[in-house]
């Protein structure tokens, strides 16, 4: 039950409305533009964000998320060797030139597909996990309906062109967070700029050139054939705040690159994420009829907010702490609240809950008790 809320509150938090734009939005050229922060899901800003489009390579998003999906949850290794099919070495496009018959592993072909967009990499890696690409494309489908991803249909693995292939600008945002959210290690891949297969006798370069030219580039994937146009969504990270920057149906590489930092730098210029905490140590709450008599209050999570960067001195909090509490008292049970409020407006409210089990004192025990304080107070 505990995890259907918090996919609950994560889907929501996908499908938060824009901000208000700050003024000097940046500057985009491309058929659809979303920028978003990954912590909190909320959208910085967004240009025809919802508009179906063909997303190329960019698929691959979720190619790799199943995949790494699998080997975070124990059913994959990356040391497991993949036999390469007729099928999957056929894959024209980029690719890294498998062979039938050919084997290799779990993790160079991660390389193959985040550093050189192989198709005939993603192919392999989704006959492997599911045993035909068509099943790998019903569970890309079931993990984009799990997602909130309504505007996209997959119909390959892949993103070569396919009639009725199509995603948009947020839903790519949407599987980019919970890919880098819940699988950082997806880093080791997306932020190589050059490497090798086959012990070095294949050479393997990023085809997403802000690795190597974007401050704080962290991945993701790029993409292009020419009914999309030149796709991309790049991700970076400074100062503890990661954004993801979509950018859809560019007419030149160097512009999708170009509209890209450009949404970067305009998030890392005008927002931050701010730690809250209480403004002062929360005070024991006494128990009553407890084996002990007191029980220290915690905050249920951590406080991370998103603010435009002007708004940091405006953040405050309260507290609404109950004086005490009856025993028994469990593990997590909410003894208050704390409110975040930015600019008078609550932007959060935070459980407080107690960090320990306190049972209900013994009938032998309330006796002890009451000799205790009948000897001490003579």
């Amino acid at each position: 039950m505990k995890r259907f809320f918090a996919a609950l509150l994560a889907a929501s938090l996908c499908i938060l409305p824009a901000r208000a734009a700050v003024a000097g939005g940046p500057e985009t050229n491309a058929g659809a533009v979303l920028l978003m922060e990954k912590e909190t899901g909320e959208v910085l800003y967004e240009h025809h964000s919802h508009d179906r489009m063909e997303p190329a390579s960019v698929t691959k998003v979720m190619t790799l998320l199943l995949v790494m999906e699998a080997i975070d949850g124990g059913l994959l290794s990356k040391e497991d060797t993949v036999q390469v099919s007729a099928r999957a070495a056929s894959m024209g496009g980029s690719q890294v030139y498998l062979k039938e018959g050919e084997t290799m592993s779990v993790h160079d072909l991660l390389k193959a597909v985040a550093v050189a967009s192989g198709n005939d990499a993603s192919v392999a890696l989704a006959e492997h996990l599911a045993g035909s690409e068509s099943a790998f494309v019903e569970r890309m489908n079931q993990r984009a309906h799990e997602l909130g991803m309504a505007d996209t249909t997959f119909l390959n693995c892949t993103g070569l062109p396919a009639p009725g292939h199509l995603t948009s600008a947020h839903d790519i945002a949407v599987m980019s967070r919970e890919l880098i959210l819940n699988h950082p290690s997806i880093r080791e891949y997306t932020t190589i700029w050059m490497d090798s297969l086959r012990d070095g006798a294949f050479q393997l370069a990023n085809t997403n050139k802000l690795v190597r030219f974007y401050d704080g580039c962290t991945g993701l994937k790029t993409g292009f054939t020419d009914a999309a146009g030149y796709c991309m969504s790049a991700t970076a990270e400074r100062d503890g705040m990661e954004l993801i920057a979509v950018v859809m149906k560019s007419a030149t590489r160097d512009l999708r690159n170009e509209t890209a930092k450009s949404m970067l730098d305009f998030g890392f210029a005008n927002y931050t994420v701010l730690d809250v905490k209480p403004a002062q140590a929360l005070p024991p709450v006494k128990v009553l009829l407890g084996e002990q008599e007191y029980v220290q209050p915690v905050l249920s999570q951590g406080s991370r907010v998103l603010l435009e960067k002007t708004q940091v001195n405006a953040v405050e909090t309260s507290m609404n702490l109950c004086s005490d509490v009856e025993a028994p008292v469990s593990e997590g049970q909410k003894l208050g609240e704390m409110t975040v409020t930015i600019g008078g407006q609550v932007r959060q409210t935070i459980d407080i809950v107690s960090a320990q089990q306190v049972d209900r004192l013994t009938t032998f025990g309330i006796f002890k008790d009451l000799l205790r304080e009948f000897f001490m107070s003579r």
